[in-house]
């Protein structure tokens, strides 16, 4: 099908370019009229009459979501006329870079595409140390860091789409992976906190922004400075003994302002210490009842824009309380929810959907500019964000009314993802098995910790005892295999939901199996299950693995595939031993399987009393009770 475009679309014409194959179309001489004009209000309206079409755009950003719009229907023969107002002045996602998966830049190009379509306005890089920093060789190390040119050529695609680019650093806290390493010892005052109070940091930090702007047309950037529980109490300690850690916050944000303010840049950090800091135990960031002091307030520069991150509580009137006590400080806050796709292989749409619901009329009310959704990707990032965009294309349609009605929602994620709302709405069901209660919000990652655990050691069995998991993953397999559709481009990120379903109809209870058989003498059961059973998990195991890798390769640079690939060597390694150790038991060769001999106790002690099946952030936590490393002091 092919489209004439007329009016002021020159301006529009390479990003529209882009999105010609997205959506099925080119354009030429011939074809229906679709003609772009500049709007006199703040309303976008798109119509289409007679197989014409019109776009009066208000913000330029407004034309490639209008775009889509308009092709979606007129594909369809449909007559219409659409009007459109932004409820905020800044919405996109924050993707992290940082935890192993950094998108290869053709792949990211694909995803603002998408974004474009939707009617996003920016997207956050979250780059902790993923980024190039030409002073600091280790700074990135056999991380996949882009370069700084990969990094123009992606903020010139997303300003052709009308997508501001925003960089996310770390100027405090979350700074790990680069502070390991024995070349920036000098820079540490914990195993993730910079050592604030001495010139070579700042020295530092200037080197990191600058490297972390230069490639952005944006002049806004987002310093982190979250979670820094540690601050001042390693090496800072030592060296200059106690000093309350707001004092160390404040000044340490007054050195970093500097160099922003001589680089013109707008500033942005995570508001959590601030609001942990000013509660009565100095750790609880949604303390209800936390008052703000006179003393706390107008300490924060009003250069800086806080950001409150919440993606916990399903009812609008805790984000309202929240938010009114950031205003206590100073400033209406921007804010940041989540779509779920963080520790575990499951998108939690279930929690998702409701938290972000609740976040965002709340922002509408409150009078909230800039709002973001974060997609992060804790502990090695074993999912990725493909699979959030449902989310994100709630977040889209918020931007442009004031309520969403969900068959709109669904109709508009079709079109701009190929994939049905369905098909995302499964993926729930990975982490939403028996003993899961309906409507459960609290956090549990099934999938993750049943896939993990050793059958032998079996450290969640005690959280799955007497349910039939096997039939559920067994039916939720069967459901993804015939919602699948090998035109559809983004199917292939169904393929692991899948396999790992075939694993988990398996492996789920086996170690509940392989220890009742044990207790009970059943030597024929230990046989079965040593001989075939588990063999057959062997087999799904690495099936599984090597669509977990195609699909990894294909969306993420190579670093930090390592690690998922030693991940599963250790589980078929486990699986291999258990077949031995069961088999020299019932060859006489051990009289005894001490693993097996051991009581099962629930990991998190006070499951019982959760509406989930338990949870855990850590992969080396889920595989094995013993010590994966000896864990030095902090600093």
């Amino acid at each position: 099908m092919q489209l004439c475009l007329k009016g002021n679309y020159q301006p529009f014409l390479p990003g529209l370019k882009e999105l010609a194959d997205e959506v099925g179309i080119s354009y030429g001489e011939e074809g229906a009229v679709l003609t772009i004009e500049k709007s006199d209000s703040d309303e976008t309206i798109i119509s289409c009459r007679d197989g014409e079409g019109v776009i009066y755009y208000a913000e330029n950003y407004h034309v490639f979501r209008a775009f889509g719009i308009f092709v979606e229907k007129w594909m369809t023969g449909q007559q219409f006329e659409k009007r459109e107002k932004p409820q905020f002045q800044t919405i996109g996602p924050m993707f992290d870079f940082s935890r192993n998966a950094v998108m290869r830049v053709d792949q990211l190009k694909g995803v603002l595409r998408k974004l474009a379509l939707m009617g996003f306005n920016a997207a956050m890089m979250y780059m902790e140390d993923t980024y190039e920093v030409e002073e600091q060789p280790y700074f990135g190390y056999m991380r996949g860091r882009y370069s700084a040119s990969e990094l123009r050529e992606l903020d010139d695609y997303a300003y052709n789409l009308g997508i501001e680019l925003i960089p996310c650093i770390q100027t405090l806290a979350h700074l790990e992976e680069f502070l390991k390493w024995d070349a920036a010892a000098h820079l540490k005052d914990t195993r993730g906190v910079l050592l604030t109070e001495q010139e070579k940091t700042y020295d530092f930090l200037r080197q990191m922004i600058t490297a972390a702007q230069q490639p952005f047309r944006s002049n806004r950037i987002h310093i982190g400075m979250d979670e820094a529980e540690e601050l001042g109490r390693g090496i800072f300690l030592n060296r200059f003994g106690y000093k309350d850690r707001l004092d160390i916050m404040l000044d340490h944000l007054e050195r970093v302002i500097e160099i922003t303010e001589d680089l013109h840049l707008d500033v942005m950090l995570w508001s959590d210490m601030f609001i942990k800091l000013a509660s009565e135990s100095g750790e609880d960031h949604y303390n209800m009842e936390t008052e703000i002091s006179e003393e706390m307030q107008g300490k924060i520069p009003d250069s800086v824009t806080l950001m409150y991150w919440d993606y916990f509580h399903t009812n609008k009137a805790d984000y309202k309380n929240m938010i009114d006590k950031h205003k206590q400080l100073g400033q209406t806050p921007a804010f940041a929810g989540g779509i779920w796709v963080w520790n575990t292989f499951a998108t939690k749409y279930d929690l998702s959907l409701q938290t972000s619901e609740a976040a965002l009329q709340a922002s509408k009310e409150e009078g909230i500019k800039d709002v973001f959704v974060t997609l992060w990707g804790d502990d090695g990032y074993e999912n990725n964000c493909l699979t959030a965009l449902l989310g994100l294309q709630l977040y889209a349609e918020h931007q442009y009314q004031q309520t969403v009605p969900l068959a709109e929602l669904y109709q508009r994620t079709k079109f701009c993802t190929g994939l049905d709302a369905d098909q995302f709405l499964l993926l729930s069901e990975l982490d939403h098995i028996p003993g899961v209660a309906e409507g459960n919000m609290d956090q549990t990652n099934p999938s993750k910790f049943l896939l993990w655990q050793d059958v032998l050691l079996g450290v969640f069995d005690k959280h799955i005892e007497g349910l039939d998991i096997a039939a559920h993953y067994q039916a939720l397999e069967r459901k993804i295999k015939l919602s699948r559709n090998s035109d559809s481009e983004l199917d292939f990120i169904l393929d692991v939901p899948e396999k790992l379903c075939a694993v988990l109809t398996k492996k789920a209870s086996l170690g509940i199996d392989l220890k009742q058989a044990y207790d009970n003498q059943q030597d024929d059961t230990l046989k079965e299950l040593a001989n075939q059973y588990i063999p057959d998990v062997i087999e799904k195991v690495q099936e599984l693995h090597e669509a977990h890798k195609k699909q990894w390769l294909r969306i993420n640079k190579p670093f930090g595939w390592e690690v998922i690939d030693i991940r599963y060597g250790g589980l078929l390694a486990r699986l291999q031993t258990a077949i031995e150790r069961i088999n020299q038991y019932l060859d006489g060769e051990l009289a005894a399987i001490e693993e097996l001999e051991q009581e099962r106790l629930p990991y998190n002690h006070r499951v019982a009393k959760s509406t989930g099946l338990g949870w855990s952030s850590y992969y080396y936590r889920i595989a094995s009770p013993n010590a994966f490393f000896h864990v030095l002091p902090i600093y």
